[in-house]
């Protein structure tokens, strides 16, 4: 059967979070965040480290999975729930031999190609993407759209996780293409009330699938 899977993911991305990181992180799991993934590009693997350790440390109260972007080691030494790996990063099956089989591993794919690897792999999840432009990641691979969503469905059981250039008026679209989660930075991280936002995707959510996200 299929995993039991968030329809709404929360990419912390470090840019957009700066020095709000942890409390932002912590309004968010208390508005209802039941995925969050923490990415920073940019800083060093200490501060990686460190500030993935503090937001663990920060969550365990709260009924959330952190993910740790790129990196698998400190996934596994902070004690996250997982780790999501690009297509430059680790393979699954290395990220899955670090981090265990207890924790998620979930790869980005970018063509439907890569959908099809990535469904013969141990990834517990596939993000798919950029469905629509993003500013949020620098270099960012070409957009699939909401028909290339769909043609990846078919190709994969596996939580299918549709990120880049979501918002709340487009993810319904998103939803109904079939993906079961979508992957949201900027819209929620910017917005005047990131916990507020929150809600109305939660809310969204219930509409389109019947249930409370």
């Amino acid at each position: 059967m299929p995993l039991a899977f968030p329809s709404f993911y929360v990419i912390m991305d470090a840019v957009l979070s700066g020095s709000s990181t942890i409390a932002l992180a912590e309004q968010l799991a208390s508005a209802g965040a039941e995925l969050m993934q923490y990415r920073d590009k940019q800083g060093s693997s200490r501060l990686l480290f460190e500030t993935s350790q503090m937001l663990v440390r920060r969550l365990e109260l709260f009924p959330v999975r952190l993910i740790v972007n790129d990196r698998p080691d400190i996934a596994a030494l902070v004690g996250a729930g997982g780790v999501h790996i690009g297509q430059d990063d680790l393979p699954v099956a290395g990220a899955r031999t670090i981090i265990g089989s207890e924790r998620w591993v979930g790869c980005s794919t970018h063509t439907l190609e890569q959908v099809r690897e990535a469904g013969r792999t141990a990834a517990d999840y596939i993000a798919f993407g950029p469905i629509f432009p993003t500013t949020t990641k620098a270099a960012a691979d070409p957009t699939v759209g909401v028909e290339g969503l769909r043609r990846a469905r078919e190709l994969t059981r596996k939580p299918l996780v549709a990120i880049g250039g979501i918002t709340l008026e487009r993810a319904e679209q998103v939803w109904r293409a079939g993906a079961d989660s979508v992957a949201v930075a900027r819209d929620v991280l910017a917005a005047r009330d990131p916990a507020a936002r929150l809600q109305e995707y939660r809310e969204l959510a219930t509409h389109v699938f019947g249930k409370q996200s």
